[in-house]
């Protein structure tokens, strides 16, 4: 339960400080705060924003160390079941209730021994005005 809390809390952060890295100025300018009319100066933003990146990067390695701990404490031996280490036996029937019955593997074929030796027929190669072509 813990565990889970403090995961949901450590999402949060880390939506939070990628929200706050995004919205600081860069060097080009991209994505950063624009305009300066607003309720604070471009100064007191920065400092603003510099503050809370700082405060979120601290507590999100703070909720990363607790869950590692967590996870490292809730570690428990296990027991290994030995119970499905028998054999298993062929059932009885197979799907359907058909009855499974086991047959005899088909015996060696072997050639009569009068029989002369076989051998291949010579095959001779078409001419090449012959051979088909796929188009």
């Amino acid at each position: 339960m813990l565990t889970t809390f403090i995961l949901v809390v450590h999402a949060l952060i880390a939506i939070a400080l990628v929200s706050v890295i995004l919205l600081q100025r860069s060097e080009g300018g991209a994505l950063g705060i624009g305009g300066g009319g607003g309720l604070m100066s471009a100064r007191g933003a920065a400092d603003l924003l510099t503050r809370a990146t700082a405060i979120l990067g601290s507590l999100f390695i703070v909720t990363s160390i607790a869950l590692a701990v967590l996870a490292a404490s809730s570690h428990r031996g296990r027991v290994i079941d030995t119970t499905l280490s028998k054999p298993l036996t062929a059932p009885a029937s197979g799907p359907g209730g058909i009855e499974i019955v086991p047959q005899a593997a088909p015996a060696a074929a072997t050639p009569p021994a009068t029989s002369a030796p076989v051998t291949p027929a010579p095959v001779t190669p078409a001419p090449i005005d012959q051979v088909p072509v796929a188009k």
